[in-house]
């Protein structure tokens, strides 16, 4: 479903105009894009886009979204360029600097121009693992994240490197890789080496789920779980954690402002030491909150 804002947009000339408020945008193709791959030509048209804005316009704080500059050295073009710190929208590859908000944003050092926001589903399992380790304490675990499709994946069957994505994506289950649940160790290093997990692409546009299954140390039972969730989202986790007793589904969701939902109907718990929690996210616009979140972190500790 397109979710349409309320309020009065408007496109004069490479220009758009937001509450009022005018923003530049830019597009180039250079004269030799015919002779380029695509992969390259979209880091060719990048690059001088990027010098062109941070240069002209004296932007201090790049929101690096187009999944292209995710190391060290292609987010340091932005900095090259004439800006001041960069924000990747994706994980970040290298010894660059990862925050979650609400798990790990209060140890920002804004003396680091480059850092990352992580993954969407990284957003997503991190706040309610931490609950999990802090209350219970996390020996090993696995997650699934059944995810929408992405455009990292056809829509017909065709050539792709990871042979499954190559299947057509509106029309299967596709498994993949996914390094979200790794990547929790980045924002909690207590955890490194104790989660793995894999993604299941489905035929959906948007919001996704993670089931995590994991053995804790505390002897607990649901209802306990669920509880320790609740405090959590009532306090330290408030507008990052959400806990949801409705029989909702995916759709119900959408544009949903936390980084999780936990379904508290389908918390489980084996024995007393196995602990199976579902939660869901809107992995565009709850990520994108998040963003917002983390530059304004960068920009109120601007040195």
């Amino acid at each position: 479903m397109a979710v349409r804002t309320p309020h009065l947009m408007s496109l004069p000339s490479m220009t758009l105009v937001v509450l009022s408020r005018l923003l530049t945008f830019s597009n180039m193709i250079p004269p030799l894009a015919s002779s380029l791959p695509m992969s390259s030509l979209l880091a060719l048209m990048a690059s001088l886009l990027m010098a062109r804005l941070s240069r002209d316009l004296g932007i201090d704080l790049v929101i690096e979204g187009t999944g292209v500059f995710v190391d060290r050295e292609g987010a340091g073009k932005h900095i090259q360029a004439g800006a001041k710190k960069v924000l990747i929208t994706a994980p970040g590859k290298g010894d660059i600097p990862t925050y979650v908000v609400g798990v790990n944003a209060d140890t920002y050092n804004p003396d680091e121009p480059i850092i990352s926001n992580a993954s969407c589903t990284t957003n997503c399992l991190a706040p309610f693992v931490k609950v999990l380790d802090q209350k219970f304490g996390i020996i090993k675990g696995t997650m699934t994240t059944t995810h929408s499709y992405t455009g990292d994946q056809r829509l017909l069957d065709a050539s792709h490197r990871d042979l499954r994505r190559a299947r057509a994506a509106a029309l299967n289950i596709v498994p993949t890789s996914t390094g979200a649940a790794k990547a929790v160790a980045l924002v909690l290093p207590t955890l490194k080496g104790k989660l793995n997990g894999i993604a299941l692409r489905v035929p959906t546009p948007n919001v996704s789920v993670v089931d995590l299954v994991v053995q804790v140390s505390k002897k607990t039972f649901a209802e306990e779980v669920n509880a320790a969730f609740k405090e959590s989202a009532e306090k330290e986790l408030q507008g990052i954690l959400s806990v949801c007793e409705e029989p909702l589904v995916s759709v119900d969701f959408r544009c949903s402002d936390v980084s999780s939902t936990v379904d508290a109907s389908l918390t489980m718990v084996m024995g007393d030491d196995m602990v199976k929690v579902i939660a869901w996210y809107d992995n565009e616009w709850g990520y994108s909150q998040r963003v917002v979140d983390l530059a304004d972190i960068v920009a109120n500790s601007w040195k």
